[in-house]
C-alpha cells in the first residue's frame, strides 16, 4: 500500500513538472512570427511574444482582434519543435470571460486546423497553462471556435524541444 501511495504521488509531481516550464528553459514563441485573424484598433498580433506579460489591454502590450466569427490568433515557430507547455496570459479586467472556450492548437498546418492542446475552461486567473507533452508542430494558435468574439491575449509563451531534421547523404 505504501508502495502504491508513493507512486500516486510521484506520478503526480510528474503531471505537475510537465505544465511548467522548466527554470531556464527559453521561450521559443519569442523567436516566432506572430499572426491573427484581424487588427483592433492599435494591437498587433506581435504583442503576444514580446515578452511583456502587463494583462492591462490599454497599456498597449496584448494583442486584439476584432468581433470576429472563430477569432484567432498564432505564432509561426519557423521550425519543428516537440512542444511540452504552453502559457496563455489574457487579460485581467471584467472582459477576461472572452477567452472563455478559447483552444490551444498544435500543429503543422499553416490554416489552425490542428490537433487541440487544450482549452481554456476557466477565467478566475488570466493565465493558463497547458501541458502539450510533447505534441508536434511548427504553428502554435489560439482559436475561439464557434462564436463571433473579440480576442486578446497579452503574453504566449511555448516551452519545447527543436525536432531534428534528418539528413540524407547519398554516396
Amino acid at each position: 500500500m505504501k508502495t502504491l501511495v508513493a507512486l500516486l504521488f510521484l506520478g503526480s509531481l510528474g503531471l505537475a513538472w510537465c505544465c511548467s516550464p522548466p527554470p531556464g528553459a527559453t521561450n521559443i514563441a519569442r523567436s516566432g512570427e506572430a499572426s491573427e485573424s484581424s487588427v483592433y484598433d492599435v494591437s498587433q498580433a506581435y504583442n503576444a511574444i514580446d515578452g511583456v506579460t502587463d494583462t492591462i489591454w490599454n497599456h498597449g502590450s496584448c494583442a486584439h482582434t476584432n468581433k470576429d466569427p472563430s477569432p484567432w490568433w498564432k505564432v509561426d515557430l519557423k521550425e519543428k519543435y516537440n512542444v511540452n507547455v504552453v502559457v496563455v496570459t489574457g487579460r485581467s479586467d471584467e472582459l477576461m470571460e472572452r477567452l472563455m472556450g478559447a483552444e490551444v492548437r498544435i500543429g503543422n498546418s499553416p490554416d489552425n486546423n490542428n490537433p487541440v492542446c487544450g482549452k481554456v475552461t476557466q477565467v478566475s486567473d488570466p493565465t493558463t497553462i497547458f501541458c502539450c507533452n510533447g505534441m508536434e508542430g511548427q504553428y502554435v494558435s489560439v482559436v475561439i471556435p464557434g462564436r463571433s468574439e473579440r480576442l486578446t491575449l497579452c503574453e504566449v509563451e511555448v516551452y519545447g524541444d527543436l525536432i531534428a531534421e534528418e539528413k540524407h547523404v547519398c554516396w
